[in-house]
């Protein structure tokens, strides 16, 4: 017979037999495994992947124009190949420098001040508890965004000008803020202001949204003010979002919008209105200088891209936030 005491000894693990293996991450299958059980997903991955690589990475085949002597009647095989000839033309043009400098001061300019308004008035809405004052209020600050750029100017010279202006009938005087080389900049970056900083408050608020409550009431327990709670709650929650945007934006630093420059430009504020991307309208729409045009875009393209890199390497380190 068998010993029951034996029987109910647990029994040692034999050291020859098999360990059974757990099942492998998901990461670590073959593809083809992973495109049989996943290919309905990595179909609609497709389309976004073949719109993309068509419409951006397809017509980039151009860029080459920068380094060619392009005509319309030659194409772009049958042109010659002139090498770096655009740029150093462009870089030994009288008016680079300036349209370099204007192009910087007023991205910068237009990011220091613009930048941190949308973060505080989505933490001073946050803090609204009308909710019917609250949507009164997000809706005036967010109408202006739908206003077209060129309505913006309109109304800019409207409320500027010297004869019934607004302004100047607040003030009493008859100055022409237009056409002064000071003013320029701070109308650029005020008007900017007033149409963007309600729209970018969406974001802000859409990420205070996700903070837990509890975290709120902890802190009323505790007896926190409201400025602890949005220095200790509010804030470090909009960082990784803030982060993000301050790398958006810092990638985009060449790029100061033409539109708005173009319509608003005149002869006498041209030495602070003159940027890059004015310049390439009027040498590639207006003066049909492809070739030329291209190389200050691909140069404009180039510095932006080393931006984004280096701004994003320095948010990596202060803030150990990276998107990039």
């Amino acid at each position: 017979m068998r010993n029951p005491a034996a029987a109910a000894r647990p029994r040692k693990p034999s050291l020859f037999k098999k360990k059974e293996t757990a099942l492998a991450p998901a990461h670590r299958k073959p593809l083809k495994q992973r495109l049989v059980e996943n290919w309905q997903l990595y179909l609609l991955l497709l389309i976004p992947v073949v719109i993309t690589i068509v419409y951006k990475y397809g017509p980039m085949y151009g860029i080459q124009i920068a380094f060619r002597d392009f005509t319309a009647s030659r194409g772009i095989w049958g042109s010659e190949w002139v090498g770096f000839e655009w740029f150093e033309r462009f870089f030994s043009s009288p008016n680079c420098g300036r349209m370099i400098v204007n192009t910087v001061l007023i991205s910068l300019y237009s990011l220091l001040w613009s930048f941190p308004v949308p973060i505080i008035l989505a933490l001073a809405l946050n803090q609204l508890r009308f909710h019917k004052l609250k949507r009164v209020v997000q809706t005036v600050l967010y109408a202006p965004h739908f206003i077209s750029t060129m309505i913006i100017c309109g109304m800019l010279r409207i409320f500027l000008s010297p004869s019934g202006g607004l302004i100047n009938l607040l003030l009493g005087t008859s100055i022409d803020f237009i056409n002064q080389s000071s003013m320029f900049r701070t109308i650029y970056i005020a008007s900017g202001i007033w149409q963007e900083a309600g729209w970018g408050t969406i974001i802000y608020l859409a990420t205070l949204s996700s903070v837990d409550t509890s975290l709120y009431e902890a802190a009323k327990v505790d007896g926190a003010s409201v400025f602890q709670r949005i220095l200790h709650i509010d804030l470090p929650a909009l960082v990784p979002m803030a982060v993000l945007q301050l790398i958006l934006s810092a990638s985009n630093l060449m790029n100061v919008g033409f539109e708005k420059i173009y319509l608003l430009q005149t002869d006498l504020n041209k030495p602070v209105s003159d940027t890059i991307a004015v310049y390439v309208y009027e040498q590639g729409i207006l003066g049909a200088e492809y070739s030329y045009s291209t190389a200050i875009g691909l140069f404009n393209t180039a510095v932006n891209i080393v931006l984004l890199i280096v701004v994003s390497r320095i948010a990596k380190k202060a803030s150990d936030v990276q998107f990039v």
